[in-house]
């Protein structure tokens, strides 16, 4: 455990204590914030009194925006890809002359 650090988080109310690396502290902490924000959101928009079922939700969001990311980041890629086959071809132009 050498160089970890304990700390408490919370989330909905509840604390959970964590052992982490320093490195991970500041975003744990972050992303505990934009939970409980996300959660003040769905319960002041929606009528939902539920904790599990605002966590779901919020756990929903999070994961859909990580999706999102990876179908942009991949379509992103094939761009590059699509860029750098073209430079390829008006190199290859380019030498032939």
């Amino acid at each position: 455990m050498d160089g970890k650090l304990k700390i408490k988080i919370s989330i909905a109310d509840r604390v959970y204590p964590l052992t982490v690396e320093p490195a991970q502290e500041e975003g744990l902490r972050s992303a505990s914030k934009k939970i409980d924000a996300m959660i003040k959101q769905f319960e002041e928009n929606y009528a939902v009194r539920d904790k599990q079922d605002v966590l779901a939700m919020c756990a929903l969001q999070f994961a859909s925006q990580v999706e999102q990311k990876q179908i942009d980041n991949a379509i992103d890629g094939e761009e590059t890809i699509e860029r750098i086959k073209r430079l390829n071809t008006l190199l290859d132009q380019y030498l032939e002359k």
